[in-house]
């Protein structure tokens, strides 16, 4: 990566968080991916970062985007890409250019299902020269061997792994400042406490 991820350079991608989708993981409790995602949302919301958010047939099995997001993230929310079902998101025009347009190399990422929803775009987006972080406790796959296996197949491409947490007190840089103390509300209140 060249540059340190702060809220000045940075955009976060949320891909395909819907509910029924969702259902799929079995790697990670759903309960922890909701609750980061939702944490990754308010992040966002606090520092003022870009946000694309894409779902993919949400009328069928895969269903509607978390309500939450659309509460945090109204104006993201309804600017959603919504995908007639290719599978990399990074394939899909529309998504691409709204990440473009945002006109920031470093890329957030958080897919529902790691093993679908997020390895291919990751892997894409690297491979055109994006600084790409994969937060890895926002998604999940339904079998360890399909997780491991997309999880070796993005650091061998240069995607970043991370955590909310870690991610969340990289981009704060400091808690004192106003930012970094509604980030500790939501790192305490969402994220933490609820360990074991």
């Amino acid at each position: 990566m060249n540059d340190n991820f702060t809220s000045d350079n940075s955009v976060i991608l949320f891909i395909d968080h819907q509910v029924g989708t969702m259902q799929l993981i079995k790697n990670i409790p759903l309960e922890v991916v909701k609750r980061n995602t939702l944490a990754l949302a308010k992040t966002a919301k606090i520092l003022n970062i870009p946000v694309v958010l894409t779902s993919s047939q949400e009328e069928n099995l895969q269903g509607p985007l978390m309500p939450e997001l659309q509460d945090i993230l109204p104006e993201a929310f309804e600017r959603r890409i919504k995908r007639a079902g290719i599978v990399n998101a990074w394939n899909d025009t529309n998504f691409k250019q709204a990440v473009e347009d945002t006109q920031r190399k470093n890329i957030i990422m958080a897919g529902v299902t790691t093993d679908v929803c997020l390895v291919y775009p990751a892997i894409s987006a690297c491979r055109e020269g994006y600084n790409v972080q994969a937060v890895m406790d926002a998604s999940g796959s339904p079998f360890d061997i399909s997780e491991e296996m997309s999880r070796r197949r993005m650091e061998r491409e240069g995607v970043v792994l991370t955590a909310t947490n870690t991610l969340m007190a990289e981009l704060a840089q400091d808690w004192s400042r106003p930012q970094g103390g509604q980030l500790l509300q939501v790192l305490f209140s969402d994220v933490l406490p609820k360990i074991g």
